[in-house]
């Protein structure tokens, strides 16, 4: 086993709280209370009522009281487009028995737990969410690392650690249930701890290998391991009076297995359908995701993905063995369609493609539970592409959720990056449209092709601080079609799923407008980079001209108006609280979604704008 550190938590208990000071847990705990007065009124769970003007423009004095009426919380916001609360943090006050209280974001929570709609078993769950959220932001208030200053020119793996925020929507965004103090610190992306995955050997009548079409198993290991360590692995098996052709050999994280299947997987380990090869050479960092890991001994490898029994954001963070089994083959399917398209392919667009999968299942679980389940996804693992060869020479890559970062000093990256690059910020944010909106929209309208383009699931190849690119990963479990009725290949019919025409849209306005640009736009308005209405203009713009280009799609365009006057709000917070331990099925996207309170859209009119003020300029091109 890996010697731990000498400044190991583990070596006098007080370590592992060292950050947990009363001025940091004051600064975590008023952004989270921020964050959660921001977010539930923007989902209506509450309604803040206007008290009076504030200094600033648009701004004002607002006041929410507690479910009881004993606490008052004021504070002074703008409301922006999509109904977005732009808060002064400093400004928000707790008054009680007429004195003013230290901001607590655990009270807020029991303050407006009427208002919330969470279930009494689940309250408890939501608050260690919560307090876990909190242990987090305060870590990452205190620890050394890059500022923004320095992150304007940082490398991959250094944007991926630097992260302060995780899910800018999601209130309890880094739950990590089932993680301890020690974990925290050699698991947590931010922690920025090298790791060695477990080597595991699995019997192929439990475990199934699945790849893409340029790929075999034995390949994968010759690259991924080595041939020696592949002759070490199999003497191992051979010790154990095993044939290794009989076995697959499978990477998990080391949580996975001290806490579940060296466990829950007892009676495979005892009869050695499962054996410990122990730790691989390669040490890995964990990306945002928590459960993926990159290759920092070879840069060059493949990502390895692992199943995670974590409670995280509404999900057990395991993976499906079942999923596993078509995952290489709708990666092939959607690389292939992308490749064939000249659009996307004039836009750079790409994926990462998920290339091989392993799945082990367990038969007790499965003769137990016929439902989807947290306990039939704890054993699966997949290699995804490495996106560094995408990056070409004077080229960087990043995370995409580094645009709505903001150091602890309280400086955004965003708008660096716009000074940086010797660009107005429309002339940036044209460029970061194209690369990113523009293929979004086409994949929509051309194939009912949608994906989960959040920040974490986008890589953007920066040059001169631009992004020139969109590389997108994350591709089984989350890209789906929206047409039940698509011709597929057999083994990619999973992709099809049958969503009314009226959530279809959402796939844009929630996934992109509202869980993406909301905060952009904000970022963009508070440090006076651009105003609003520049902004949605920008986006209007690269919506109106791809529409444009492509009138073959007009009935489409009808029928799905991105530049609709409203549209539903399909409201995060609202399907945690509604179930913060398996908000989704994953097979029915649409059955569970929590609409509240149509939102206006941005875009709305400003399709006719663009065309009265292109149209005088080409009547002028055409007298001339």
């Amino acid at each position: 086993m890996t010697r731990l550190p000498i400044d190991h938590p583990s070596d006098h208990p007080s370590r592992a709280t060292l950050h947990l000071t009363p001025d940091i847990w004051h600064r975590a705990n008023r952004l989270l209370v921020k964050k959660a007065i921001a977010e539930y009124a923007h989902e209506l769970i509450v309604e803040p009522k206007w008290i009076g003007e504030a200094a600033g423009a648009g701004f004002a004095r607002y006041a929410l009281a507690s479910d009881d009426g004993t606490r008052v919380y004021t504070f002074e916001a703008r409301l922006l487009a999509l109904r977005h609360w732009s808060i002064r943090h400093e400004s928000i006050t707790c008054v009680s028995d007429g004195g003013v209280q230290p901001l607590d974001a655990l009270a807020f929570i029991l303050d407006v737990k009427g208002r919330l709609g969470i279930k009494e078993d689940m309250l408890p769950i939501y608050l260690d969410e919560i307090s876990s959220t909190l242990y987090g932001s305060a870590y990452k208030l205190t620890k050394d690392g890059p500022d923004t200053g320095a992150l304007v020119d940082a490398d991959f793996q250094t944007f991926e650690t630097a992260m302060m925020e995780g899910h800018p929507g999601f209130v309890a965004n880094n739950g990590r249930l089932g993680f301890d103090a020690i974990d925290y610190r050699a698991y947590a992306p931010e922690a920025g701890a090298e790791i060695a995955v477990v080597w595991l050997a699995v019997h192929k009548d439990n475990a199934t290998f699945h790849c893409s079409q340029d790929l075999d198993y034995e390949r994968l290991m010759i690259e991924e391991l080595g041939e020696e360590t592949i002759e070490r692995f199999h003497a191992l098996i051979a010790e154990r009076g095993c044939n290794s052709a009989d076995y697959h050999l499978m990477p998990a994280h080391p949580w996975q297995w001290f806490n579940k299947l060296s466990i829950c997987f007892a009676s495979y380990v005892a009869s050695n359908r499962i054996i410990c090869l122990g730790y691989g050479d390669d040490r890995y960092l964990a990306q945002q995701s928590i459960r993926t890991f990159f290759n920092i001994t070879h840069p060059a490898k493949r990502y390895v993905k692992t199943s995670l029994s974590i409670l995280n954001m509404g999900f057990m963070r395991g993976l499906s063995p079942y999923y596993m089994l078509g995952t290489p083959a709708i990666n092939d399917f959607i690389k292939s369609l992308i490749e064939s398209d000249a659009y996307l392919q004039s836009k750079g667009f790409t994926i990462l493609r998920e290339v091989a999968s392993l799945g082990f299942r367990n038969g007790y679980y499965e003769a137990a539970i016929q439902a989807d389940s947290p306990y039939k996804k704890m054993f699966s693992a997949l290699w995804r592409e490495n996106p560094l060869a995408l990056a070409g020479p004077g080229q960087r890559l990043m995370t995409m959720a580094a645009l709505l970062h903001t150091d602890r000093h309280g400086r955004a990256l965003l708008p660096a990056l716009i000074a940086a690059s010797g660009l107005s910020t429309r002339a940036w944010l044209e460029r970061y449209m194209e690369a990113y909106l523009a293929p979004l929209v086409h994949g929509f309208y051309r194939y009912d092709l949608v994906f989960m383009p959040h920040g974490e699931n986008l890589i953007l190849v920066m040059e001169n601080h631009v992004p020139v690119r969109a590389i997108m990963k994350d591709i089984a479990e989350e890209a789906v079609i929206l047409d039940k009725d698509a011709k597929l290949p057999d083994n990619v019919k999973r992709l099809a799923v049958d969503v009314p025409d009226r959530l279809k849209l959402l796939a844009i306005f929630i996934d992109v407008f509202d869980g993406f640009f909301r905060y952009v736009n904000q970022i963009l308005v508070e440090h006076e980079c651009c105003t609003e209405d520049v902004f949605w203009d920008v986006v209007a713009r690269c919506v109106s001209a791809y529409q444009d280009a492509h009138p073959e799609f007009a009935a489409k365009y009808e029928k799905y108006d991105l530049f609709a006057p409203e549209f539903l709000h399909s409201c995060l917070n609202r399907l945690q609280l509604g179930n913060n331990q398996q908000m989704v099925n994953l097979a029915d996207p649409a059955a569970n979604l929590k609409l509240a309170g149509n939102l206006q859209n941005p875009l709305a009119g400003r399709r006719d704008a663009l065309r009265e003020c292109i149209l005088p300029l080409h009547a002028e091109a055409d007298a001339a």
